[in-house]
């Protein structure tokens, strides 16, 4: 089997003939999982002349298929000794709920001061995977949002929660404070939302219907004539999401650093926080809801602006 970087040529051989992509690719010695196989599936990394190739997509003899492997997981993450405020926990899940300013994972700039480095001190049993430096991290929250996160402990636990998540089953609720009295008190924003085309590090609406198709479902909690409490109800999870469309609606999020526009220095921190999040346990199928308040670091700022919490 032939290497050119990271990327493998399998050959599907007669036996495995009319097999289904992804079960096939649980026969190779170096993917040999259903979860492995669907996450590589799911991230477009199993491509045939340079098609991406789907999960049903059944396999002929002869044919040769690319897949593009990710590095493996870093082994030089270290566990960082700092409190972790865990909503629920067992053998398959963790659900915490992590402050603003904590980055989720290691990037450019935190190595070793996220919350996965905090996971990693309170327990060594994370989903590996694919995940490079990412392990257990099923979803995202922006740095400085606070609120409910859920973080898979094994590899089973990954791929149902990523299939959840991927199917629109997780029900997911944010509250945020704009600026503005919002009119009409609720609504649906529906876009394609792909990188700004000046700034690398902001997201818009592609008006030409280019990048990925983001819906959000909003509300007015309380208001008065200068701001806006929002509910926003997620149907889809894109990067910066709610930002963008608030921000394009007209009522940008206060202290938003990046779409908050005049606004961007108007509140404590960016005034995002993730309220409520529900999914089905990935082992006894029971539905499970957690919901938490506003944190203590924002809750003067709220009721100074007359919104009672």
């Amino acid at each position: 089997m032939p290497h050119s970087s990271n990327i493998i040529h399998a050959i599907v051989t007669e036996p495995h003939a009319g097999l289904r992509l992804d079960r096939w690719l649980t026969t190779l010695e170096f993917i040999s999982s259903r979860s492995r196989a669907a996450e590589l599936i799911d991230r477009g990394l199993v491509t045939h002349n340079g098609k991406v190739l789907k999960a049903s997509y059944k396999v002929a003899p002869g044919t040769s298929i690319q897949i593009a492997l990710p590095p493996p997981p870093s082994q030089d993450l270290e566990p960082l000794d700092q409190p972790l405020d865990i909503l629920f926990e067992d053998e398959d899940v963790i659900v915490v709920n992590k402050p603003s300013g904590l980055v989720v994972h290691p990037a450019v700039g935190h190595a070793q001061d996220t919350l996965v480095n905090i996971l990693l001190h309170h327990t060594a049993n994370l989903s590996m995977g694919f995940g490079e430096q990412r392990p257990g991290i099923v979803h995202r929250l922006d740095r400085d949002t606070s609120g409910i996160l859920v973080v898979a402990k094994n590899d089973t636990a990954h791929h149902d929660l990523a299939v959840q998540f991927r199917e629109k089953t997780v029900h997911r609720i944010y509250w945020t404070i704009t600026a503005g009295n919002a009119v009409p008190g609720q609504g649906m924003l529906k876009s394609h939302l792909a990188r700004h085309p000046q700034d690398r590090k902001r997201f818009a609406t592609n008006k030409a219907g280019a990048g990925k198709l983001a819906v959000t479902h909003y509300k007015t909690v309380h208001k008065n004539k200068t701001h806006s409490w929002m509910e926003c109800r997620l149907e889809t999870g894109r990067t910066h999401q709610i930002r963008v469309h608030m921000s394009e609606l007209g009522h940008p999020i206060l202290g938003d650093p990046i779409y908050g526009g005049k606004f961007k220095k108007s509140a404590p921190r960016l005034m995002l926080h993730a309220c409520e999040l529900g999914f089905l346990h990935p082992r006894g199928r029971n539905r499970l809801t957690f919901r938490v308040p506003w944190p203590d670091d924002v809750v003067e700022f709220i009721e100074g602006l007359g919104f009672n919490i």
